[in-house]
């Protein structure tokens, strides 16, 4: 592992000193932990997107059909 030194402002070390205190944690552990799931989710959704944009576009409707108006979309019976 490598020793980081970083800076925090007062409010938030005390938030992280008190957060670490009620997870029985050090706060060195809390920071690792954080990083890690930022960390992790930064690259699941890194992942996702692209598969996403890796997938061949898809047709919303046939060359001779028209788009319905906005009228047509928003037109709910439920509304009036």
């Amino acid at each position: 592992m490598k020793n980081v030194t970083i800076t925090l402002d007062e409010e938030v070390a005390r938030w992280a000193r008190i957060k670490a205190a009620e997870d029985d944690k050090s706060l060195s552990r809390l920071v690792r932990e954080l990083l890690s799931e930022k960390m992790r989710t930064e690259s699941e959704y890194r992942t996702a997107m692209e598969n996403y944009l890796a997938r061949s576009p898809r047709l919303l409707k046939k060359k001779a059909d028209k788009y319905p108006s906005r009228e047509e979309i928003h037109d709910r019976p439920s509304l009036r």
